[in-house]
Formats: C-alpha cells, sequence, structure tokens
C-alpha cells in the first residue's frame, strides 16, 4: 500500500523505524539493532547515514545503539527531553536539542512536535547506576511534502490522542500493540478512534514472549470499514510493502 507521499517509512523490527524524506535526509526513531532480534542483518550494524534520531524514551529496548551510532554519525542531529539529551551528553554526544512537551523542532526540512505518552524513562548503565529520563514522549512529524505521522513511542491509550487528532490530522499513526508493557490490541483499536481513523502501523509486538498482541486481533477491534488501514510491515521492508495481515 502507499499513502501518496514521496516520503519513505522503513520498518526495522520492535520499535525502530528510519525515515527518509524526499530530499533524502535520514531520521532513525528510537535506534535499537544489535540486540533486536526482529532486526535485519544488513541493518544491524550500519544501517548507513543518518542525519537525525529522534528518541522517545531512554529504555534500552528504544536506545539500545543511538550512543554508538551518534559517535559514528558526529553531523547527526539528535532530539529528545532534556533529560534524554542530558543522557546522550553524558556519553559524549554533541549535536543535541532537548526539548519538551509541545516542543516543536525543525529538522531535516520536517517539523518534529513533542507529544505526550503514557509510559516510563530509565536507562540501567553498566555498573548499575539507574539514569531518570525524565517523561517519556511521542512524535508528530511533519515532512515537506505533507505526510504527517504520528509515532506514538511506548505507551498506553490516553483519552488526549483525541487533541492530537485535532492538531494534527495524522495520516499515518504508529502504535505498540503488543501489550503489558503498552497498549494491547483492545487499547490500541481504541487509540485509532481518538485519532480519527488514520492508517496505522503497528509495532512493539512479538518480538519477546510477553509480547502478545497482534495486528490481526486488533482489526476484529475496529469498525471492518477501517480494518484494511491497519499495515503489516515485515522488518526491514518499507511501509509500501504492507500487507493487510
Amino acid at each position: 500500500m502507499s499513502l501518496g507521499f514521496a516520503t519513505s517509512l522503513r520498518f526495522l523490527g520492535h520499535a525502530t523505524f528510519l525515515f527518509e524524506t524526499p530530499a533524502g535526509k535520514r531520521i532513525m526513531l528510537d535506534p535499537f539493532l544489535t540486540d533486536n532480534p526482529q532486526c535485519p542483518e544488513a541493518y544491524r550494524t550500519d544501517p548507513g547515514p543518518l542525519d537525525a534520531m529522534l528518541i522517545t524514551h531512554l529504555h534500552s529496548d528504544h536506545v539500545g545503539d543511538a550512543v554508538r551510532l551518534l559517535q559514528s554519525n558526529p553531523e547527526c542531529h539528535a532530539l529528545g527531553v532534556i533529560e534524554v539529551a542530558g543522557w546522550l551528553s553524558s556519553h559524549g554526544v554533541t549535536n543535541l536539542e532537548g526539548a519538551n512537551i509541545d516542543g516543536e523542532v525543525p529538522v531535516c526540512g520536517a517539523k518534529v512536535s513533542f507529544v505526550q505518552a503514557v509510559h516510563t524513562s530509565s536507562f540501567t548503565e553498566p555498573d548499575g547506576t539507574l539514569v531518570s529520563g525524565g517523561d517519556p514522549v511521542g512524535f508528530v512529524i511533519e515532512f515537506s511534502d505533507g505526510l504527517v505521522v504520528y509515532a506514538a513511542g511506548d505507551t498506553g491509550v490516553f483519552g488526549d490522542m483525541a487533541l492530537i487528532r485535532e492538531l494534527y490530522a495524522p495520516h499515518l499513526a504508529l502504535l505498540p500493540i503488543g501489550g503489558y508493557y503498552t497498549m494491547g490490541p483492545r487499547q490500541a483499536a481504541h487509540a485509532m478512534r481518538l485519532l480519527g481513523y488514520p492508517h496505522v502501523l503497528p509495532f512493539h509486538y512479538g518480538t519477546f514472549p510477553t509480547l502478545t498482541g497482534t495486528p490481526a486481533a486488533m482489526k476484529e477491534l475496529v469498525p471492518a470499514e477501517y480494518a484494511g488501514r491497519i499495515h503489516v510491515v515485515a522488518p526491514g521492508e518499507l511501509l509500501g510493502d504492507a500487507t493487510g495481515g
């Protein structure tokens, strides 16, 4: 399927996505490659040059490769909340921007808005030190070709998703559906309604045994006329390769 925009979106498994803008800029969301059992081998070590990186929160399955990739791409512009930026800075990363909820930051010709997420955020350093990541966030990314993507990050459903619909009218929502740590299919189906039934690319399911939610289960919980807007993209594939599974 295609949403009819020039921006491309590649799913790298679990919660990691790679956007390419119409100008050829590459933006990675939540880099978790090396220890990601869903990540294709071709991207696990070297996903190629990056122009920007967006980080929703500090859990290791979202930032596992952030420092490594930013150190090897020193011109890459990294965005997160202030505490995430501080953590990256403590690891020698310099090209940073730390904003907060409702902050809007221009990145690679796109506009990135920080929005609420209902989750937690922390990182355990190798020496056992627990680092607070501040509040988790989602992002609304408005690309130069008009595509609007709501990247929810790890979250439970919350009523103010309706505000995201009213303020941004996303064409595509990236929603976690695995359950246990995030929304499951029932809550994600409700989130889709609050968002005005955009196209949805589910993520954060099937990676580990506890993440039992499936796209098929979510499709059964939305009105039949919208079930076809829930798209399954295999790790390594582009959104245009999506199936209706």
